[in-house]
């Protein structure tokens, strides 16, 4: 494995593609692949490009940026914190960014490394968890350490999964734990904190903000236990807040949100099993549509194709609703096993993925559950999927896996 110092080649900056999967969930967050077709067979060895080991362990779902798929992973040992870069078309690692860590309790479905990566034209962000600290980290598409900020302390039963968004040349962190919960806001050259917003405290949350763009203004909103909330980019003032509103304890916000148009898609929930999902109508004050309490996603995020939301539940049920009212127009059993990957929208499919590793493919449809195809890779996958320029990116307990043509 090559380390980054004077082993690779500085490649050219240029702007990202529009075929790029930049960030958890692809451009803003909404999970859809580009009008590329996807593969919607494969199995472990079959209608693979290119299958890489990847060293360590991890839960970080890949990004693909540039020609470029990176994600992050923890050593064996614990010692060591990855950013890992590999060749998009032949799945060689290009260079390994390495960082101290060290051991930590992180819940059984989570791991040392689950914070997805996020790219620019120009640099690779990634938070980065030691066990007791918390770091945002910004290095250049060679693998050189640009800047690092340490964030602080992380409490949590379940240890430490947000993801960074990067936009405009800033990066976006939802720093959200157990007693404590803040935005913040750097800039992507130099690492300086532009600006921290403090929330009311719940528990900690992990879902990754997305941007919206009205009336030719730009906001950044982001979920969590607090509700939901835009803020101004420069400055960090508050836009809008919408309180949510729980009947017991606060639920947690794993899932990312999803907009399209005005209207916004949230979920939350807890290992209880209670949940909630909300609808709002967004304006100069943001407006309930709905909300459901049963069979919505905790962990996985929706997906919206046209007038109507796709959902995979965490105990594997696939789900259709109206937007605009909530309404499910139908409910099927896909898995029978647990799903904490979000699923991902490409043309008329969605590519859905279970802890097992096996993936159910199937049309994004208000007339029915339609299966398209079943599909395994014969090792676990917590992590969310990528796709770009016609492949689809899997990473697995133990490899990396790019499905479609070679």
């Amino acid at each position: 494995m090559r380390r980054f110092a004077g082993l690779v080649a500085v490649l050219s900056v240029g702007t990202l593609a529009a075929a790029d999967w930049p960030r958890f969930r692809g451009v803003n967050g909404l999970g859809v692949a580009d009008a590329t077709p996807l593969p919607t067979a494969w199995s472990d060895t079959a209608g693979v490009a290119w299958k890489t080991a990847l060293p360590g362990t991890g839960n970080s779902s890949p990004i693909v940026a540039g020609g470029k798929v990176y994600v992050q992973a923890s050593s064996a040992d614990a010692s060591e914190r990855l950013l890992i870069c590999l060749d998009a078309k032949t799945g060689a690692i290009d260079w390994t960014a390495p960082r101290s860590g060290g051991k930590a309790h992180a819940h059984a479905k989570n791991s040392l490394a689950s914070s997805t990566p996020a790219a620019d034209a120009e640099r690779v962000y990634g938070v980065f968890w030691d066990g007791r600290e918390v770091a945002l980290a910004a290095y250049d598409l060679a693998g050189k350490p640009l800047w690092s900020k340490t964030l602080g302390g992380y409490v949590s039963q379940h240890g430490v999964g947000m993801s960074p968004v990067a936009h405009a040349g800033k990066v976006y962190v939802n720093y959200d734990q157990d007693g404590a919960a803040e935005f913040d806001c750097f800039d992507g050259k130099t690492g300086e904190r532009l600006w921290s917003a403090s929330r009311k405290p719940f528990r900690a949350c992990y879902s990754s903000a997305l941007i919206r763009e009205v009336g030719g203004k730009v906001e950044v909103i982001n979920a969590s236990s607090a509700g939901v909330t835009a803020y101004d980019p420069d400055t960090g003032n508050v836009r809008w807040n919408w309180v949510w509103k729980f009947d017991g304890m606060a639920l947690r916000t794993v899932g990312s949100p999803v907009l399209v148009g005005d209207t916004l898609v949230a979920v939350s929930g807890d290992g209880g099993g209670s949940r909630s999902m909300v609808a709002l109508k967004l304006g100069e004050e943001p407006t309930l549509l709905w909300e459901k309490r049963k069979e919505t996603p905790y962990v996985p995020g929706p997906l919206v194709k046209g007038e109507h939301l796709y959902w995979v539940t965490d105990g594997g049920l696939a789900t259709c609703a109206e937007l605009a009212t909530g309404r499910i127009l139908w409910s099927e059993r896909a898995f029978s096993k647990a799903v904490s990957a979000s699923p991902l929208l490409a043309g008329d499919n969605v590519v859905a993925v279970a802890e097992d590793g096996k993936a159910v493919v199937f049309k994004a449809t208000p007339k029915g559950f339609e299966k398209v195809s079943e599909n395994t890779l014969g090792e676990a996958v917590f992590a969310s999927p990528a796709a770009a320029d016609g492949r689809l990116y899997l990473r697995g307990s133990r490899h990396l896996y790019a499905l479609g043509a070679k």
